[in-house]
């Protein structure tokens, strides 16, 4: 999401001839309008990293997950893992794949090192393939104000 004009800032960059062509490449099979948006995504991303880092950094984000599902027993053991952060995992999502594959994601907000602390124990189960975290700066909105009629125990804005 661009910022108003008003609150753009110039910035001058050198780079090597050959990088410079890289990214204008990039710019051109993403379809985006100039270098700038792709720099200022590849900067987002890279902050959005540099975030997760950061001891008790709160962040939101997704974790994809790629998984082998020939008996129920992986999905047996995602659910007793994910039932260990139900406080992070806000909602996730589930397909079949091609063959005997499932792919998940979870969308997530929590303590970077606590979803990281998750990926690490989602890596560990056999028969997951691939696992990958991508955060953000930008927080959900609280899902509820504490002590809101209706709000779920446990779940209330803090």
């Amino acid at each position: 999401m661009l910022e108003p004009v008003s609150h753009l800032a110039r910035l001058s960059v050198s780079l090597p001839a050959k990088l410079l062509a890289q990214l204008d490449e990039m710019v051109a099979e993403r379809g985006l309008p100039s270098r700038s948006q792709m720099i200022a995504e590849l900067i987002r991303h890279e902050l959005a990293g540099h975030r997760e880092e950061i001891v008790g950094a709160i962040v939101a984000g997704t974790i994809t997950l790629i998984y082998r599902a020939e008996s129920g027993r992986v999905r047996q053991a995602l659910a007793q893992t994910q039932s260990a952060y139900v406080k992070e995992i806000i909602s996730s999502q589930h397909v079949f794949l091609e063959g005997d594959q499932s792919l998940e994601v979870l969308l997530v907000q929590g303590p970077s090192e606590r979803l990281q602390q998750l990926c690490d124990e989602i890596r560990r189960i056999r028969g997951v393939q691939q696992v990958k975290l991508v955060t953000t700066t930008a927080l959900l909105p609280p899902l509820h104000e504490a002590g809101e009629p209706g709000a779920p125990e446990g779940r209330a804005a803090s």
